[in-house]
């Protein structure tokens, strides 16, 4: 959640600058001074980040073939516990410190057992700073590592040992013990959300690390909340691509597996085709996600496009004059994840968003080249339904071409009117403009008053969107709403979305605070996940946060946005004399009310939208707005409990 505020400040017109301004900012102590270089941002994201960073130092044991479980453990003050049955961390003395090797783990940025061919053949901590930056980020940190039959264990205060190494023999009959147990509580003053794990978050990235490494389990129990679950999949990644169909309707039997080492390079690639109009496509070095891709993902699809083709030649799927099938068609409704466990991974960074390595490419493309064409000569009944769907994709695209070099070039890209309902605004530069997406025409008419013309731009939307999960796209281009919503962005939709030509780099879903403003809500946020991610990914969608009460005493007013401050500003007044006014809608708002509350950004509450987690959210949204009904009833059952003041 962001609260935006407008601020400036004056430039000096002289200042001194010599030697005594340059200072040396080492260690630890430069990662809490620059967290972001490390964990990403000092937010919520960063917050996870930590825990992702020692569950995958017990990973890393795992993939080496010495640890079989992990378990993790958040306790009602937030403390983070992470035990492992791996080695344990070395704890004897470091020849290039003269301290124990534990003790240089911990506080010691480029140490660790993950450089050269050490400790590790296959990480996915490469840079020797995971557990370093956890614990300066940290309020304290308390480690301890059973090996070679003593217990060994040491505590830190914001990266600082409290003391030396401790140790004790293991008792007789416990010799044999060994492990690493790392417990620590984030530090509150470096994280600006606050010290709060999402149980959902978490479990989806231990559920993805189990389907990842075969015969690992994950145990996870959080007390907040009294949630616990255990994940081993002996599948691996077929399993994965099961769980991610499981929603949809699988046209091929046997999903494809492929399981290559070529040199150096373990290569797993998995996947299984739907009858949905989208793809997901995953992609994991050394078991870490990469949601930018990288160049394994690149060789899979120039593998996978090839292969296809070149069955559908042999058998006359594609006669002589026919066209190849495209890229996209052959993705059509494609369910895949590809794994490639490495020994010196290239990222572009320290969160690992993307693989750079530039021979994983063809180490890819070869190994799913060679086991997709065995594949596809020995499961002919899957392959033609393979090929059948990507020939029903390839028609589709041809009968679309007409409509979308119409519709998407000559309107959107050679500046076709905006739409008539838009009200834009007089600022020019997209980085200064905003545009609130406003649930009907009432609604509209409130915001278009109260909003400053200098930026704010208002596109009000009739009823209830298309949902774009089940439609196709000449049906979603030939819808006015999605039209007008294409239209006033200026930046395409799908694969020639151009972040360059968006007109707004605020884009606000502002709807009403009941189950129908809901809706629309999911309607909106299903469009742009499915058709401009990108706008997402760079941070410009928000979900603006009207006020749910109104509560008067007088002349004094102030609003709450929930039940809980409601209640609180009517115990405040303690008065008969207390009004409540309850908003079921934006329109019920006068333009000075709706300004002041929701679109002045100086007071406003903007919730930015991310994707946390690419694969989550796919499931998600397939979840709730896909054609499979039982899911969904499932969900709705399940959650049903846990709903509140529901407008009927």
């Amino acid at each position: 959640m962001t609260t935006e505020t407008n601020k400036t400040s004056a430039v000096p017109t002289s200042q001194s600058y010599d030697a005594s301004n340059i200072q040396l900012v080492e260690g630890l102590a430069h990662v809490r001074l620059r967290p972001g270089m490390y964990i990403g941002s000092p937010d919520v994201h960063g917050l996870h980040h930590l825990v992702y960073e020692v569950f995958d130092n017990s990973v890393d044991e795992a993939m080496a073939g010495y640890c079989r479980t992990i378990q993790v453990l958040i306790d009602k003050q937030n403390v983070v516990t992470v035990v492992d049955d791996g080695r344990g961390i070395p704890t004897g003395i470091q020849a290039q410190t003269g301290r124990p090797a534990l003790e240089g783990v911990m506080t010691k940025l480029g140490m660790g057992g993950k450089f050269g061919e050490g400790g590790y053949k296959v990480s996915g901590g490469l840079h020797g700073v995971g557990a370093s930056v956890v614990n300066a980020l940290s309020t304290w940190m308390y480690v301890e590592v059973k090996r070679d039959g003593c217990r060994f264990w040491q505590e830190y205060k914001r990266g600082i040992p409290m003391y030396d190494m401790a140790s004790e023999p293991l008792a007789a009959d416990q010799t044999d013990a060994h492990g690493t147990l790392t417990r620590w509580l984030a530090d509150d003053t470096i994280f600006s959300d606050g010290i709060s794990y999402t149980f959902d978050t978490l479990a989806q990235r231990f559920r993805e690390t189990a389907f990842l490494t075969k015969n690992l389990r994950i145990k996870f129990l959080d007390e907040r909340t009294d949630h616990e679950m255990t994940f081993w999949f002996e599948g691996g990644i077929v399993s994965f691509v099961r769980h991610m169909n499981r929603n949809r309707n699988a046209i091929q039997v046997r999903p494809f597996y492929v399981q290559r080492l070529i040199g150096t390079t373990d290569v797993e690639v998995a996947f299984q085709y739907n009858d949905s109009f989208n793809d997901s496509v995953y992609a994991f070095a050394n078991n870490i996600a990469n949601p930018d891709g990288g160049t394994h993902i690149t060789g899979f699809r120039t593998a996978l496009t090839r292969t296809i083709n070149n069955y559908a030649r042999k058998n006359n799927f594609l006669k002589e004059k026919e066209e190849n099938f495209t890229g996209d068609d052959v993705r059509q409704g494609l369910a895949a994840i590809i794994s490639v466990k490495l020994t010196n991974p290239q990222f572009e960074s320290q969160t690992k968003v993307k693989l750079t390595n530039a021979d994983v490419k063809t180490t890819v493309e070869t190994a799913v080249s060679e086991g997709l064409a065995e594949w596809l000569e020995q499961n002919p009944n899957d392959a033609r339904k393979i090929v059948e769907k990507c020939s029903q994709a390839a028609r589709i695209r041809e009968a679309q071409s007409k409509i979308k070099e119409n519709i998407v070039r000559k309107e959107f890209l050679s500046g076709m009117t905006l739409p008539g309902k838009l009200a834009d605004c007089s600022e020019r530069d997209p980085s200064r403009s905003e545009l609130f997406v406003v649930e009907g025409d009432s609604a509209g008419g409130s915001a278009k008053q109260g909003r400053d013309r200098r930026f704010q731009a208002i596109l009000p939307l009739r009823g209830k969107i298309l949902n774009v999960e089940r439609a196709s796209l000449d049906k979603m281009l030939s819808s006015t709403e999605v039209k007008n919503l294409i239209t006033a962005l200026g930046a395409n939709i799908g694969a020639n979305f151009d972040p360059a030509k968006l007109r707004y780099h605020r884009v606000i879903i502002m709807t009403d605070a009941d189950v129908d403003g809901s809706h629309i809500r999911t309607l909106l946020l299903t469009f742009f996940f499915r058709n401009m991610e990108k706008l997402i990914l760079d941070g410009h969608l928000f979900i603006a946060q009207p006020p749910l009460y109104r509560v008067s005493h007088g002349k004094e007013k102030q609003y709450a946005f929930n039940d809980a401050e409601k209640d609180v500003l009517v115990k405040k007044f303690n008065s008969d004399k207390t009004y409540v006014q309850r908003y079921k809608g934006l329109g019920e708002m006068n333009p000075e009310q709706l300004r002041e509350t929701t679109m002045d950004p100086v007071h406003r509450i903007l919730l930015q939208v991310t994707i946390e987690d690419a694969a989550r959210a796919d499931e998600t949204f397939d979840m709730l707005m896909g054609a499979a009904v039982p899911p969904r009833k499932s969900f709705i059952t399940t959650h049903a409990k846990n709903v509140r003041n529901l407008d009927i």
